[in-house]
């Protein structure tokens, strides 16, 4: 199985492998011809393997002529937010994200602060492909300059846009687990300027991963066990970058990361209602909620820049993927856990209501998200069968394929971080949720054996 992954997403791999020094090199030199020898913001999370391939970064956009602004570790909104406060043309954050601590990966970032869409995504591998690189002689290398503000920025932005005297006055008790990644350094001065009662575990960024960094349940015993000790309000987990979040209410119940973007478009609507922009796989709580307020709920393929550049052409109010990221475009144009954290604490204390009452408030769905790991040529083939089956049912295929019936729906498409298909399905019914998932999984495992 190749563990290297080159797509709109950027180029992920697994140190000592696939991802090698020479690689990122020549990928950053590709991305510094890309943004004309411009000004590139370089951020990472906290891994061991982020010094080796920050290093290799520099090397590449020095030898394109690039000038470098290094905010050292941040988490990703972060470095998204200080491209657009530094004008610079671009940016790179080195992080992995949820994958395991061995992967790590190169995400690259345009002037606005979001990612590449398709066809930029497409330029610059059509550049790393043909080797056709900008190169500088000595005398024009430009030197890099270190940016230690950016994570104070970006906390400054979100509580300037949160409701932080209704916080203070509720004093809500809350259980940090950042997974000892790059959220560690700046989440607890947010949570404690909004006056939160804060209690830290896996905070250090010094320390290896406690457990995997992707925030869903089977991880995340350890915060849930904590919640309950402390009798905390709520208790948030952070993935290794911070732009995803999942939730654990006051029961030490692991709440599951849809909740993330459907509380936080609770909390938006009632104070500024607008659009909603959400990717194919994300729960239908978005039109539920958005239909309380006569809202408009838009959909488009899975990924943070299709999302973010429709809020920004739709001028929507909210936004966000249903694996826990949540788009608060006051703050910036991308997946920020922070911004999430803030709107669910706002929420919480303006509502008055415990968070198992908020969710409750929230139409009940069974969700189930299944991977099977395999060749991208598989999880193709299995798209392209699928369309095929259904072809006379209720489909979409603007992003593999999505069949929706009146209870449930199901969502079929290659991973773009990852070797593997995904099969998200949502129902009325835990039952049907189980017969959806099991079904596809079925047919790409068949798709295995042959």
């Amino acid at each position: 199985m190749d563990s290297l992954m080159i797509g709109v997403s950027g180029v992920r791999g697994v140190i000592g492998r696939s991802l090698t020094p020479e690689l990122v090199t020549r990928f950053s030199m590709a991305f510094g011809t890309y943004m004309k020898s411009g000004t590139v913001v370089v951020g990472r999370d906290t891994r061991k393997s982020g010094a080796m391939v920050k290093h290799s970064v520099f090397a590449g956009l020095m030898a394109s002529g690039c000038s470098i602004i290094d905010v050292g570790v941040a988490t990703t909104p972060s470095c998204s937010r200080s491209i657009v406060d530094s004008k610079a043309d671009g940016g790179i954050v080195i992080s992995g994200s949820h994958n395991p601590a061995e992967w790590n990966a190169l995400k690259f970032f345009k002037h606005t602060g979001i990612g590449l869409n398709d066809a930029e995504a497409a330029e610059l591998l059509d550049i790393y492909y043909q080797g056709n690189f900008r190169g500088v002689a000595h005398d024009q290398l430009k030197p890099e300059r270190t940016d230690d503000e950016a994570g104070e920025r970006h906390l400054n932005r979100v509580l300037a846009v949160t409701n932080g005297e209704a916080i203070h006055a509720r004093r809500p008790r809350v259980v940090l687990d950042s997974c000892n990644g790059a959220g560690s350094l700046i989440t607890p001065k947010l949570l404690e300027a909004l006056g939160c009662e804060l209690t830290k575990i896996h905070c250090d960024p010094n320390e290896p991963f406690p457990h995997n960094p992707e925030p869903i349940f089977i991880h995340l015993g350890d915060l849930c066990e904590k919640v309950v000790e402390v009798q905390a309000d709520v208790g948030f987990a952070q993935d290794a970058d911070a732009d995803r979040m999942a939730i654990v209410d006051e029961n030490g119940h692991f709440i599951g990361e849809e909740y993330s973007l459907a509380l936080a478009t609770a909390a938006v609507l009632p104070r500024r209602p607008g659009k909603v922009v959400v990717n194919y796989s994300t729960s239908r709580m978005s039109e539920d909620i958005a239909r309380r307020f006569d809202c408009e709920v838009i959909r488009t393929k899975v990924g943070e820049v299709n999302v973010a550049e429709r809020m920004m052409a739709e001028g929507a109010v909210i936004g966000g993927e249903g694996n826990g990221g949540v788009i608060d475009p006051r703050v910036h144009y991308g997946r920020d856990s922070l911004s999430g954290m803030a709107l669910v604490l706002q929420y919480m204390a303006e509502s008055g209501k415990k968070t198992s009452e908020l969710v409750a408030d929230i139409p009940h769905y069974h969700m189930k998200k299944t991977k099977i790991t395999c060749t991208p040529d598989i999880a193709l083939e299995l798209v392209h069968r699928t369309r095929q089956e259904y072809a006379g049912q209720r489909i979409n295929t603007e992003d593999g394929v999505r069949i929706d019936w009146d209870d449930a729906w199901v969502h079929v498409r290659p991973s773009a971080t990852e070797p593997a298909v995904r099969i998200i399905a949502e129902a009325q019914t835990e039952g049907r949720v189980d017969e959806l998932c099991e079904t596809f999984a079925q047919k790409a495992k068949a798709l295995l054996d042959q």
